[in-house]
């Protein structure tokens, strides 16, 4: 109803707009022309009609000329450095109200205020977002385009603040349209069509997900969660779709098992942490039977970081060197062999590789800044080829008991202390 609403403000205001500019710019080679509109129209109506133009022409560049509107955007409409030394100095001198107001002005990007106009279109929002997708995929060979980045990730941090986001159950009777881009979402374990989907909403699952009111039938992020009894250390029961659902209310534990990332524009902005830690009480509430709160996580980084290893010692070179064999997971006696060495080293990637202060692994980083306790490392937890190739087919479990969350959130975010559990104690020897 929003977007029929400002669609015909903006076929209100496109007549009086083409008779004030007296053409009806659409090429790519005009979009420079087109953003001056957007930033210099006044008029509510004419100002809709200006931002729509803009996005409809961005839906029809290639990634040549999308490179050359972000590049635009980065040189001509960056914030003016003599205006703010100027507005620095007038500050230092006086230091009031009104200077300090002056310089803020002055260090923000006309960008910024662009695409705040352009968020006025009818699925604005949307266009902004895929507009930070593509920007992400050119940054590697672009990396002078990190301002716009920048001013990109700043506004949707604020539209899509938590308190804008709504929490929904996923079930079997939710809109078609959301489950086919639950299947098309899923990043963690591929589901193979609709049995798959079917499977992992039964009643002894659960699934919840983030929406925003901006992007409508749009999930954010996804949890999936298993109700089960006890620790759940592999994945493949989890996933069998032949497998005969539990009573959920005879679970003790929920097992977060796969947590997916929807919209690729807004990576880098965190709503798992809120997403975690809501589902966790919603799902308390239904269930007071449920005691144990844990994931059943993968390990994406720790293959990669074995290989760039120089300081090994000849039996943890030995014993990592074995993954290269084909099928080496196969062979029992190989894998009992191995099984030993490879823990002790997961356990010390887990808790002691680092990037900066964090740590090195990304799943890490998310579930002990959320508070989690590393619990459990998982020999062949995930048997998949992508569990083997990522991690040796090591899983691990991250506990969130809500009676430290906050201690150990408090303790990772002030000091980076990686909470453990005895297990993984003695796994460090």
């Amino acid at each position: 109803m929003l977007n029929q609403f400002l669609n015909s403000i903006a076929d209100a205001g496109r007549d009086l707009w083409q008779r004030r500019s007296g053409n009806g710019r659409r090429s790519p080679d005009a979009l420079r022309g087109l953003c001056d509109d957007l930033l210099s129209t006044r008029g509510e109506a004419s100002g809709i009609a200006v931002a729509r133009d803009v996005a409809r022409t961005y839906d029809t560049l290639d990634e040549t000329d999308r490179l050359a509107l972000f590049r635009i955007l980065n040189d001509e409409f960056a914030a003016d450095a003599d205006a703010i030394n100027a507005a620095a100095d007038a500050y230092r001198d006086g230091g009031d109200l009104d200077t300090f107001l002056a310089l803020a002005r002055s260090v923000e990007p006309p960008r910024q205020e662009f695409f705040r106009r352009l968020n006025m279109a009818p699925g604005g929002t949307r266009t902004i977002v895929s507009m930070r997708a593509h920007l992400l995929g050119l940054l590697r060979d672009h990396p002078e385009l990190k301002a716009v980045d920048a001013d990109l990730r700043h506004l949707l941090g604020s539209w899509f603040n938590r308190g804008f986001l709504t929490l929904e159950r996923i079930d079997w009777h939710t809109p078609a349209d959301i489950l086919e881009r639950l299947i098309q979402y899923e990043a963690v374990h591929r589901m193979d069509g609709w049995d798959d989907l079917r499977r992992r909403l039964d009643r002894d699952r659960r699934c919840f997900a983030f929406f925003h009111p901006a992007l409508p039938g749009e999930p954010l992020i996804f949890v999936e969660v298993a109700l089960v009894n006890g620790l759940a250390t592999s994945v493949q029961p989890l996933l069998d779709r032949s497998g005969e659902p539990d009573d959920p209310v005879g679970a003790d534990t929920a097992i977060f098992y796969s947590i997916s990332n929807c919209q690729e524009g807004l990576a880098g902005i965190s709503f798992g942490n809120f997403l975690i830690k809501q589902v966790v009480h919603e799902l308390a509430r239904e269930l007071p039977g449920l005691k144990v709160f844990s994931t059943l996580s993968p390990i994406p980084g720790l293959r990669r970081w074995l290989a760039e290893q120089a300081d090994l010692t000849e039996p943890e070179r030995e014993a990592a060197g074995r993954l290269d064999n084909p099928d080496w997971q196969h062979n029992e006696a190989l894998a009992q062999a191995v099984r030993p060495v490879l823990m002790r080293l997961c356990a010390r990637y887990l808790v002691d590789a680092k990037r900066g202060d964090r740590p090195a692994d990304p799943v890490a980083r998310f579930h002990l800044g959320n508070g989690a306790r590393l619990e459990q490392i998982n020999w062949m937890g995930d048997s998949s080829a992508n569990g083997i190739a990522q991690s040796a087919g090591m899983l691990c479990n991250y506990l969130y008991d809500l009676k430290t969350i906050e201690r150990n959130h408090e303790a990772y975010a002030n000091s980076g202390r990686v909470t453990v559990s005895s297990q993984v104690k003695k796994l460090l020897g």
